[in-house]
């Protein structure tokens, strides 16, 4: 069955953005005296928001809310002017997107990154998509894998759970399809593909194509 609507989550799925993040990670740390990170350490670090990113990348005994605060102040200030650098959509995603456009699926996005930012990211990459709308962690919102994302994406659009489908690259897109009732499609390219399997997604997949095979019905 043709799917009515797609929500997309953005970093690893979209885009790849952890050489980046790391990146100012990085920055925020040594500029606070504090041990940087390997850049394979980020993968499973980042996900449920930059607080808690920050929270994992400092050491040991300093992983305060006072700390994480002043690693965040400073790592928005670097990372609003070097969010591009090495960010890159990953193969096939801008073909596909195309190709949903012009098969009538509306599309959304819902992140756990700050808002700004998964607004500035979307529109330089993928400036021709009409996303219906492009969601990021909001205040007073929760982060996924709370649903309420995924809600306020149905709420906007008017689309039946059933007439949905969910893209993520970690087991905590694939939580936020469970715990919102709609199908997930898991993708092996992202951050954390050994999350997916585990949690029995009605999808997962390889190549971006595959994604519009299975919101097109075919």
């Amino acid at each position: 069955m043709k799917k009515k609507l797609v929500i997309f989550d953005l970093d690893g799925t979209l885009l790849n953005t952890i050489a980046d993040l790391a990146g100012s990670t990085n920055y925020a740390l040594a500029q606070l005296g504090y041990p940087t990170r390997e850049l394979k350490e980020f993968p499973m670090m980042v996900g449920n928001g930059i607080n808690k990113l920050f929270e994992r990348s400092l050491p040991e005994g300093e992983k305060t809310r006072e700390n994480v605060l002043r690693v965040r102040r400073i790592f928005l200030e670097h990372y609003d002017t070097h969010n591009m650098d090495h960010t890159v959509p990953y193969p096939g995603i801008v073909e596909m997107l195309a190709d949903l456009q012009a098969a009538g699926v509306q599309m959304a996005v819902a992140s756990n990154k700050y808002q700004e930012a998964t607004r500035k990211l979307i529109a330089h990459y993928f400036p021709e998509v009409p996303f219906v709308t492009v969601l990021g962690q909001r205040d007073g919102v929760p982060f996924k894998p709370d649903p309420t994302i995924v809600f306020d994406v149905l709420a906007l659009t008017g689309v039946a759970k059933g007439e949905m489908l969910f893209v993520g690259d970690s087991g905590i897109d694939m939580h936020t399809a469970l715990n919102a009732g709609v199908d997930a499609c898991g993708v092996t390219w992202g951050f954390r593909p050994g999350e997916l399997e585990p949690l029995r997604p009605a999808y997962i997949v390889s190549e971006a194509t595959e994604i519009t095979r299975i919101a097109l019905g075919r």
